[in-house]
């Protein structure tokens, strides 16, 4: 099992109350499952619109439970950002 660091930014670092956590999970299906169970409410909501990035690289549509996780590895929470 990897262990890393977990990310929030914006809407998701205000819905888990802090700015980073740590992870103990294999891929980030995983990791997510762990939050989830963590962070119950506003934050689940947040994540269903949010994109990730696993080491500075998107996830993009790849299916999280196929996305390994790297010891020491960070995972980067990011909900749409209002912009202009």
């Amino acid at each position: 099992m990897a262990h890393g660091t977990i990310r929030y930014w914006a809407a998701a670092k205000a819905a888990a109350g802090v700015a980073e956590e740590p992870y103990d999970a294999d891929t980030l299906a995983a990791a997510l499952d762990g939050v989830r169970a963590r962070h119950p409410g506003d934050l689940v909501r947040v994540l269903q619109r949010s994109s990730f990035l696993i080491d500075g690289d998107p996830v993009g549509t790849r299916g999280h439970e196929t996305v390994r996780l790297a010891e020491g590895g960070t995972v980067e929470v990011l909900p749409p950002f209002a912009g202009g």
